[in-house]
């Protein structure tokens, strides 16, 4: 079944890099945080039917990842321009081509080629409270088999280790990959303050769109009109909201740690104010 899929996927790909130039290019991204409820709210806007989602699958990760790809490549993965016509001229609103990527947020390169290439776009950016995201990205990584280390605790000591000099190989490197940079970094991706302050003289805040996942999930309706505002698409009722890829910890974390967590990222949640207009509902 794997084989079947990797060939229609492969071929499917090999016929939208024939028609590369016939298709949208995306503008917006859903560029993170990592496990802060990204896939929950691309499922909720991909319902919309003039937001239009990759023809393949959600996250292309080609500003991080497969930037060696080249354009072409990027391009076939969206919705053909004709077809896009169609839907404005049904809907009376112009369609709109968006993927979901969360490890763009976190890459010291990804930023760069995403106002370069794609001038205009916005982005929407989800936080959540950093322990909380540490703990469930350990979770999500080991069950994915990409960490090896059972204890969070102990991954929270190695990562320091594991990420000693992972950006300044990246940036050397422009096509490098760098497995703990991208599967082990529990805590810092979690100084989102850090990560929007790199986005914003590439892009602007009035371009960046950040929301408290939190709220998301306890006020779905809310969100979803904040979001269709920023991207100034039409009203046309509410999706579905479903919570996704939520995983349970393997273990309890212990109160010391988590003590010791909240007071470590309590100035990088303090500089979210000015992007989520308030405190962090963690923080309240």
């Amino acid at each position: 079944m794997r084989t079947v899929k990797r060939s229609v996927l492969s071929l499917s790909r090999a016929a939208g890099r024939l028609t590369a130039g016939a298709r949208l290019l995306p503008a917006f991204l859903i560029a993170g945080g990592q496990r802060c409820g990204t896939t929950s709210l691309y499922r909720a806007l991909a319902q919309h039917p003039l937001l239009l989602k990759p023809v393949l699958h959600k996250g292309v990760h080609y500003f991080d990842v497969a930037y060696w790809r080249g354009p072409a490549w990027y391009q076939a993965h969206f919705p053909l321009r004709a077809g896009a016509a169609l839907l404005t001229h049904r809907y009376g609103g112009r369609a709109l081509a968006f993927e979901s990527s969360p490890y763009y947020l976190f890459h010291p390169l990804a930023g760069e080629r995403i106002a370069a290439d794609l001038p205009g776009v916005k982005l929407v950016v989800l936080v959540r409270d950093p322990v909380e995201r540490a703990c469930s990205a350990h979770a999500h990584e080991l069950a994915r088999g990409y960490e090896t280390e059972p204890r969070f605790e102990r991954a929270v000591e190695l990562e320091t280790t594991r990420l000693n000099g992972a950006e300044e190989l990246l940036r050397a490197s422009p096509h490098a990959r760098h497995h703990s940079h991208r599967h082990h970094a529990y805590l810092a991706r979690g100084r989102y303050a850090d990560q929007l302050d790199r986005l914003e003289p590439l892009f602007g805040q009035d371009r960046i769109l950040v929301l408290d996942s939190h709220v998301f999930f306890q006020q779905p309706e809310h969100v979803y009109d904040r979001v269709l505002e920023f991207l100034g698409a039409p009203h046309l009722g509410y999706p579905e909201f479903e919570r996704h890829n939520g995983r349970p910890r393997p273990h309890p974390l212990p109160a010391e740690l988590g003590r010791a967590l909240r007071d470590h990222f309590e100035p990088y949640d303090a500089r979210l104010v000015r992007w989520l207009g308030a405190e962090p509902s963690w923080r309240r």
